[in-house]
């Protein structure tokens, strides 16, 4: 994780830090299913390297306004909190998939980051409103 001060509480910027778990995970589910499924365990153990890739390249960035993924240092897209409507972590004791929708999409991201540090910086950036966490509320 990077941080920068800023003359508030918050860091200006936190970067997290990888997590290896889903794609390490994905790759030794793969060993048993290749014994009685060849092309199933191939095709499970060909995602966990992609996702083991995306997870040494990709970066998210929590800023002062937005959540910016960046491949390397170089930002690929650009999400600012004011459009955001909802975020949920998938499957609390094990995370593997981040949710967040914003006015005009949604998105479904691996958990290839410290699932603590996403959660803490998601609390403090996108606080959920009883708006975002009831499900019957109008919106």
């Amino acid at each position: 994780m990077t941080s920068t001060a800023s003359s508030s509480s918050l860091p200006q910027t936190v970067e997290l830090s990888p997590s290896y778990r889903l794609p390490i995970a994905l790759g030794l589910l793969a060993i048993p299913l290749a014994w009685g499924q060849l092309w199933v365990g191939l095709a499970i153990a060909l995602f966990g390297l992609f996702l083991l890739v995306q997870a040494a390249t990709i970066r998210l960035r929590f800023t002062a306004t937005a959540l910016d993924v960046c491949r390397g240092e170089t930002p690929i897209r650009h999400f600012p909190y004011q459009d955001w409507q909802n975020w949920r972590i998938f499957w609390t004791p094990i995370p593997i998939l981040f949710y967040f929708k914003e006015v005009k999409s949604i998105h479904f991201l691996p958990v290839l980051f410290d699932p603590k540090m996403l959660q803490n910086c998601l609390e403090v950036r996108v606080p959920l409103s009883s708006e975002m966490t009831d499900p019957q509320s109008p919106s």
